[in-house]
């Protein structure tokens, strides 16, 4: 999903012509300048680029977390590192698959002839191509997997933290593994929907990705899928809200009872607080940057169904592709939130803080010192005189 946030880069480009009639001369060179304005924008070394580092930022979470679960592997926090490995390498996998997609598509199209037209670029709407297929349904795969890990990860620690007692009953390892198989499988069902007549994929506005069909020629069946897609993501979305919540108060209260606590249960409680400040920081991240495409294909599909986008379809393509790029910079800030959030790394922040804060302190009490002892010396030797 990391490929296509580039190749939109040229700007606003002027609109198609959708209709059967006979195109005029002003329209025809002004798609023709949009075609050669798109063309020359379209480079794929930029997105390349991006993409390899968040490959390169994925793996490099993934080795922490695999160092990380071989010392804890028969402790509680096990099952939180192998769901969050989980969602790393779903991220790893969603970088890789459809960005491969999008720049195979963008390397077929420039090595084409130049005469090919933008419509033939766009592909047909009504009959999509197998990898417009197979790309759209990575697109929703790839977008609920992290969301439903996020919710799985909450809910996990959620018990853990009120219920530590259950939790060691029930969370094993074998039964996370089911629930993560489950969760793909969840994901897999939705992004095959439209194999069985339940919606549709079609290229997407700049012509390099495909996705629901929410802009153009939006039915009622297009409509029900991309409800349920948003609706699934934005019910993990809430219900990882609702867990960290809980997760949080819990904490904050049981450091508040606690008055002189043992370095074994300090540890623990040092160790959920570690777990439930990564779960949020993922929380965010995927609230920020998943939240407007889940939105604007909403409104873009009620609207086109029901008739009302004709005067802003182009606005509300411009959007989709943002909502994109935001969707594909979660794949990038998830391994750095692990990464950064982790108790070795926000101990040393807190000690470069402290230290900061301690020689601020230290010299501002020498000057007040110098300052006082300037005003003393003053005042004994107008005593003196």
């Amino acid at each position: 999903m990391l490929a296509m946030q580039h190749y939109n880069s040229s700007g606003v480009i002027a609109p198609f012509s959708l209709s059967n009639q006979t195109p005029t001369v002003q329209e025809t060179e002004v798609e023709a300048v949009s075609s050669n304005a798109t063309g020359s924008a379209n480079n794929p070394t930029a997105a390349g680029l991006s993409m390899t580092l968040g490959i390169l930022f994925n793996v490099v979470a993934l080795i922490i977390l695999a160092k990380a679960y071989s010392r804890y592997r028969r402790r509680s926090k096990a099952t939180f590192l192998l769901l969050a490995s989980s969602l790393i390498a779903t991220d790893l996998a969603g970088h890789v698959i459809p960005g491969a997609l999008v720049l195979r598509r963008y390397s077929v199209h420039t090595q084409g002839s130049t005469d090919d037209s933008v419509s033939t670029f766009r592909g047909d709407p009504e009959n999509p191509d197998a990898s417009c297929l197979f790309l759209g349904g990575c697109m929703v795969f790839f977008g609920l997997c992290p969301l439903f890990l996020g919710c799985a990860m909450a809910a996990e620690r959620c018990l853990g933290v009120t219920k530590p007692l259950l939790h060691a009953r029930l969370v094993t390892t074998a039964r996370t593994k089911m629930a993560l198989a489950l969760i793909w499988l969840l994901a897999l069902c939705v992004a095959l929907l439209p194999y069985f007549s339940l919606g549709a994929y079609t290229y997407q506005y700049p012509w390099t990705w495909c996705f629901i069909r929410v802009v153009e020629g939006t039915r009622d069946t297009d409509l029900a899928f991309v409800m349920v897609f948003s609706g699934l993501a934005l019910s993990s979305l809430a219900s990882a809200f609702v867990c960290n919540t809980i997760s949080g108060i819990t904490l904050v209260r049981a450091r508040l009872k606690k008055k002189k606590p043992c370095s074994q249960r300090s540890s623990a409680g040092s160790q959920d607080t570690e777990m439930v400040v990564q779960l949020v920081g993922i929380m965010v991240t995927s609230c920020i940057c998943w939240s407007p495409l889940l939105v604007f294909a909403l409104m873009s599909a009620t609207k086109s169904y029901s008739g009302m986008l004709d005067s802003d379809r182009d606005t509300f393509r411009g959007l989709m592709v943002t909502g994109v790029r935001m969707a594909t910079c979660n794949q990038i800030l998830d391994p750095w939130v692990y990464i950064l959030l982790r108790r070795a790394v926000l101990r040393k922040i807190y000690r470069i803080t402290k230290r900061r804060a301690s020689f601020k302190g230290s010299t501002f009490r020498s000057v007040r010192w110098d300052i006082s002892s300037v005003q003393t010396s003053e005042k004994s030797s107008v005593n003196n005189i």
